[in-house]
């Protein structure tokens, strides 16, 4: 991949677009000097270790210079991108933004939607994808590549599972946070040390995701495995399963994916 073509992130020292970046450098499928990176400044905030990144305040100079496009911008701005990049292989992680409008945007047929989160600059991310119907095969294989590189990535089959996963996948820390800070906050409501309780519960949750994120074990099994055990948190389990949570978490989810589907212009 990096012997053979030339990339750009259009808004590549945001917070999302600079991880991405950042995740290819350094899984090595992106060499320094075959990215480009446009931002406001031209300058090369967050990328001070390596040599050989171009650096511009002109995204059209970029798609000129590239042969695959990431479009990282605000979607309330995506008029304002004003370029033309037919013939090149066009990926855009803009959340709410269509292919249809990136096509208008942007001049170009080869389009990719996708998301992805911020972990990718920890080779965390989970980038879920779909393509418009004149990406072709080679394609696939390099957003495929890409995207690997900043973690777990699938081809999904329409625009609307992008928008779901937007919601899903999108946030992180987000829901995971709040569903910490809640814990958090119990225990202090019952005399923990504020600071301890933090500790306790951030291990808690790094464990949680190393076992969830190891094992081909579904959720719902861990789930079912530890009310078989009938210990302790089989009590707090039951008790959560006939609870309102799961609506709750239904009904937040509902709302983000909504956001997502105004969130940018039509």
């Amino acid at each position: 991949m990096a012997n053979s073509q030339t990339i750009g992130v259009v808004g590549g020292s945001g917070q999302l677009g600079g991880a991405i970046a950042r995740a290819w450098l350094r899984s090595g499928c992106v060499a320094p000097e075959q990215l480009w990176i446009s931002n406001r400044s031209g300058t090369a905030a967050g990328f001070e270790e390596w040599s050989g990144i171009k650096f511009t305040t002109c995204n059209q100079d970029l798609v000129d210079a590239c042969q695959v496009v990431l479009l990282s911008v605000p979607p309330h701005l995506v008029s304002t991108l004003d370029i033309n990049a037919k013939d090149r292989l066009v990926m855009s992680v803009m959340a709410g933004v269509s292919i249809n409008l990136i096509r208008q945007q942007t001049q170009a047929t080869r389009i990719v939607r996708a998301m992805s989160n911020p972990a990718a600059d920890i080779g965390l991310a989970y980038s879920p994808w779909c393509a418009g119907i004149e990406v072709t095969d080679e394609d696939r294989r390099s957003v495929h590549i890409l995207f690997e590189a900043c973690g777990e990535t699938d081809e999904v089959p329409n625009e609307e599972q992008i928008d779901r996963f937007t919601a899903l996948t999108g946030p992180v820390p987000g829901f995971v946070a709040f569903y910490a800070d809640c814990m958090v906050q119990y225990a202090v409501k019952h005399g923990i040390d504020a600071a301890v309780a933090n500790r306790a519960v951030r291990q808690l949750f790094q464990a949680s995701g190393t076992v969830l994120g190891s094992s081909p074990t579904p959720p719902a099994e861990h789930v079912n495995d530890m009310i078989a055990y009938a210990g302790t948190t089989a009590a707090g389990l039951e008790a959560m399963k006939v609870s309102a949570l799961a609506d709750c978490i239904e009904e937040g989810l509902d709302a983000a994916y909504e956001r997502v589907k105004s969130i940018a212009p039509s």
